[in-house]
């Protein structure tokens, strides 16, 4: 009887760079089933205004799938910004209070059971032990009726004023934040789900789709995230580019590409932390990423400190440590980094193989921030700060040489998946509510 031999099996018997065996490939069963018309209901809500303070900023502002599902820039404005992308700016009739304190992450692959921390930081995680199954910084406040950690994530960047609620003095849902209303009848959540029950196109679908809703009155934030949830993982589910085709054993890379997937694999040691057919282990490292902009601090902080993982679990192993994310289509979501202080993927991967020595002669030319009055370099310019981040590393420098970087770069380009970067509904000429829908 004959063997059959697939390609990915090929590679690990020709190629002796290779550490270990590929991931398996990707199934329908590593995502949870969508409903479509949920999917359409949150496509509509995902690109309208209506859910941010002055329903200005949709979610798409600074998750626009022109931008690989980012923003195209380090650190953006949300509420008090005009235009999308690198055209994005302060607007001066509304100035931000500040740069959002951290880059706008992409979005693929969200939907994937596989994935159940969320966030730069992880402070979104599943968590069977909470009434609602998952633990945020709510706490006990955590709405239950999300339908998974996809769709509670969806609820925080409405509280955000810098992302999407705006000042107190400029919107009730600012000043319900502001006074900390923000469940139960009349808090912020409800006035946003009441604002979206008053349309009656919306209301229409939300009645048609969810059996246990009965009138718009019956329409939580919590149905609105859940929409929300299914359009996204619908919609940017990735797991058809040419490396899913070479986990198949239908497609063999070839040159460059070839080289850098032995490299990845092997002595550039890069699956170590990015494992899996999704190229990432969930978990936390330092990884000394550049830190600029505003940081993430609390209202009675001033430091521009970003101390990652930390902030969440308290553990000071856990200082400056930040989520390794998925390398799905990542030559299309720059600038890289929990700070977005790297525009080029080649500067990135170099810089990310010798991360202490790479943070002490970082090129500031790499940040893409669009202009504004503010003290981005404060951390890089302060020595203590510096080598304290440089300290936390754990990981051995690996050497690598400009070929090598240049065939990692090869590799990382399979992974772009034409179907997920154009997505499947695309973005919709208008919204229910009437407001703009942002396109560049």
């Amino acid at each position: 009887m004959k063997t059959r031999v697939t390609f990915a099996a090929l590679l690990l018997t020709t190629t002796s760079l290779l550490a270990g065996p590929l991931p398996a490939p990707l199934s329908d069963a590593d995502f949870a089933p969508i409903d479509l018309d949920e999917a359409k209901l949150g496509q509509l809500l995902f690109y309208d205004p209506i859910l941010s303070g002055n329903k200005t900023v949709s979610c798409a502002t600074c998750h626009h799938p022109a931008f690989g599902t980012a923003d195209a820039v380090s650190l953006s404005f949300g509420d008090g910004g005009i235009g999308l992308g690198k055209e994005r700016r302060a607007d001066p009739k509304n100035m931000p209070e500040e740069r959002i304190p951290r880059n706008s992450p992409a979005l693929f692959n969200l939907g994937a059971k596989e994935f159940t921390v969320l966030f730069h930081d992880g402070r979104l995680e599943a968590d069977p032990s909470e009434p609602s199954g998952i633990r945020t910084p709510m706490g006990v406040d955590m709405l239950v009726g999300f339908d998974n950690i996809l769709s509670a994530q969806t609820m925080f960047p409405v509280l955000s004023r810098d992302e999407m609620a705006g000042s107190f003095r400029e919107n009730e849902i600012g000043r319900l934040i502001r006074q900390g209303i923000i469940t139960g009848e009349g808090g912020a959540w409800d006035v946003l789900s009441r604002r979206v029950a008053d349309i009656p196109e919306y209301s229409e679908q939300f009645l048609a789709i969810y059996p246990e809703i009965t009138s718009p009155d019956d329409i939580a934030f919590t149905d609105i995230s859940n929409a929300i949830a299914a359009f996204v993982a619908f919609e940017w589910r990735s797991d058809t580019a040419p490396f899913d085709r070479v986990l198949e054993g239908s497609h063999k890379l070839e040159g460059a590409a070839q080289k850098g997937l032995g490299l990845f694999y092997g002595e550039a040691a890069c699956a170590s932390c990015h494992t899996g057919a999704f190229l990432t282990d969930h978990q936390f490292h330092v990884m000394a990423a550049p830190q600029i902009g505003p940081g993430k601090s609390a209202t009675f902080e001033d430091h521009h400190r970003d101390d990652g993982r930390f902030r969440v679990t308290g553990l000071e192993q856990d200082r400056y440590a930040f989520r390794t994310p998925s390398l799905r289509n990542v030559a299309l979501t720059a600038p890289y980094g929990h700070a977005g202080a790297h525009a080029d993927l080649t500067r990135f991967i170099a810089s990310h193989a010798d991360p202490s020595t790479s943070l002490r002669t970082y090129d500031r030319d790499q940040a893409v921030l669009p202009p504004y009055e503010a003290e981005d370099f404060t951390v890089l310019d302060n020595p203590a700060q510096l080598k304290a981040i440089a300290s936390a590393v754990s990981v051995k420098a690996v050497k690598l040489t400009r070929d090598d970087i240049a065939a990692l770069v090869a590799f990382l380009d399979t992974l772009t998946d034409p179907i997920s970067i154009e997505g499947r509904l695309g973005v919709p000429e208008t919204v229910p509510s009437g407001l703009e829908v942002q396109n560049p």
